[in-house]
């Protein structure tokens, strides 16, 4: 599938991995819809690419049907990029007694139920596309992360969500399948990100020696080198990939 010409979504497209999408698909000539929460930045960034932003709860119904409208509208909606999320740390059980239920729920409602509810109401959308000609009427591409398959001390919320990513992939690429449109899942390691550079610079580094090659942070560029492929290629379909430097995380 060609970008040029096409609609996308980015949700979290405001910063990280999001940012980087939505400034890859525009500089190929994609139309893109940043939806986030974040006002201010969402804003600057599709001013600066040429798109357009939606103030957005995704796990919210109303607020994910003025997204895939907006995208409708600016052409025809082949794309998604799931990137909305957060990543609270917290034990299930620690010095303050158990884990917070409100925390866990918000987690699991922001990047589990959100990328659900963006994906279904996307796909809805892109099942009335004219086929192009690979037959394909679209594609989506969530975020899953390394911490759904080895999750560490204080991520129980934030693995539970991420696993409940991995565990939609391929149900959903055969739930679609018979409308031509594909479903992939990026599971990142330790990536770049305002949240990960909120961390102290010597947590950084430890962060970024942990992967055996190459040994630095991911970042933003990468996972949107991973995004456009997977766009580009109509057999990827059904499938999570690890974009990690082969990093295995450990407890802690």
């Amino acid at each position: 599938m060609e970008i040029q010409g096409k609609s996308f979504i980015v949700t979290g497209g405001a910063s990280g991995l999001g940012e980087g999408t939505a400034r890859m698909l525009a500089a190929n000539g994609g139309k893109v819809v940043i939806a986030d929460m974040n006002e201010e930045r969402g804003q600057q960034v599709a001013q600066e690419i040429g798109g357009v932003f939606v103030k957005a709860n995704v796990a919210d119904e109303a607020d994910g049907r003025k997204v895939v409208e907006a995208a409708v509208g600016l052409g025809k909606l082949m794309g998604l990029v799931n990137c909305a999320g957060i990543a609270p740390a917290e034990k299930i059980v620690g010095k303050k007694g158990p884990h917070s239920l409100e925390l866990f729920q918000k987690v699991i409602t922001v990047n589990l139920i959100g990328s659900f509810n963006m994906m279904r109401l996307a796909a809805e959308a892109m099942s009335a596309n004219e086929p192009e000609a690979t037959g394909e009427r679209g594609v989506m591409i969530s975020t899953a992360s390394v911490a759904a398959f080895e999750g560490q001390i204080g991520q129980v919320a934030y693995s539970a969500s991420k696993g409940g990513v991995v565990g939609m992939t391929l149900p959903i690429a055969r739930d679609l399948a018979r409308s031509g449109i594909r479903n992939m899942t990026i599971a990142p390691g330790i990536m770049g990100t305002p949240m990960l550079f909120g961390m102290p610079q010597e947590v950084q580094d430890s962060l970024a020696a942990m992967v055996p090659f190459p040994s630095r942070l991911g970042r933003p560029e990468d996972f949107a080198k991973l995004a456009k492929h997977i766009i580009e290629n109509d057999l990827l379909n059904g499938e999570v990939i690890r974009l990690d430097g082969a990093i295995r995380m450990g407890m802690k």
